[in-house]
């Protein structure tokens, strides 16, 4: 999270009459509604400010869920609200649905195109809060994205539930003509030994060898195999040695490899 101080000028008065704030109080613009954007405009709900938040998305998602949703363990709306809904009681703050083109830090405007269809806007601001996340790293292959999505976002997550559920249909498809196929379509590999490529493996093995298995007529459970990569000496690198090892012989009992 960044967070920019600076003094917005006389002349944008208006533009903060034209949003509903006060143009003689200073505005906080924070650019994202994740973890840290919401943390920031949560903790100026009784400054004397006016806070904008401004998000690309219309809901905040709780991340560390999102493996649930990509194995179907859990529905998007689970783990999901609308961020107007939780800044509803903090009357200093707005939110608006739009992606941020550019900023002019002389000027002190944030610069947004509308994603409701309506038109595009700037947010003058005396103080910018720059909360916007992060995205997967391919190590500069980002071809690879294709073929390997991250799970950042919702539609990372429904991208991969749907990638999960049609490997079992179409295993299910080839297991009476091509065995060998049907075992390719049901190996998953998850690149990455942090918690959420931990997880995922940990929830994927679930999923292949006891909840979805059942449901299938032709699919044998030892077909599902789940491979988990990651370069470092070991998993969980940024937990305790014991834990990590208790993480790993979980993973084993799960069937990951």
């Amino acid at each position: 999270m960044y967070i920019r101080r600076g003094r917005a000028s006389a002349a944008h008065g208006q533009d903060a009459e034209n949003h509903g704030l006060a143009k003689d109080r200073k505005r906080v613009v924070v650019i994202g509604g994740g973890f840290g954007g919401l943390r920031a405009a949560r903790g100026l709900r009784h400054a004397p400010v006016d806070v904008t938040i401004i998000d690309r998305s219309n809901h905040h998602v709780f991340q560390p869920l999102l493996y649930q949703v990509a194995t179907a363990m859990l529905s998007p709306a689970d783990i999901s609200g609308p961020i107007r809904g939780i800044a509803r009681h903090q009357r200093n703050t707005e939110v608006a649905l739009a992606d941020v083109t550019s900023i002019d830090t002389k000027q002190r405007l944030v610069f947004t195109h509308d994603l409701a269809g309506t038109y595009d806007r700037s947010f003058p601001y005396d103080y910018l809060i720059i909360s916007t996340g992060a995205v997967p790293s391919y190590f500069g292959h980002d071809e690879w994205a294709e073929f390997a999505p991250g799970l950042k976002t919702l539609e990372d997550a429904i991208a991969i539930r749907r990638k999960v559920l049609l490997a079992f249909e179409a295993a299910e498809a080839e297991m009476g003509h091509d065995p060998e196929k049907a075992r390719q379509l049901l190996t998953f590999v998850v690149i990455g030994g942090g918690p959420t490529g931990v997880e995922m493996a940990g929830a994927i093995a679930e999923v292949a060898h006891d909840a979805l298995i059942k449901d299938f007529r032709h699919i044998d459970s030892a077909s599902a195999h789940v491979l988990l990569v990651e370069a470092a000496p070991r998993l969980l690198l940024t937990y305790s040695e014991a834990l990590a090892q208790k993480a790993v012989d979980k993973l084993h009992r799960l069937g990951v490899e």
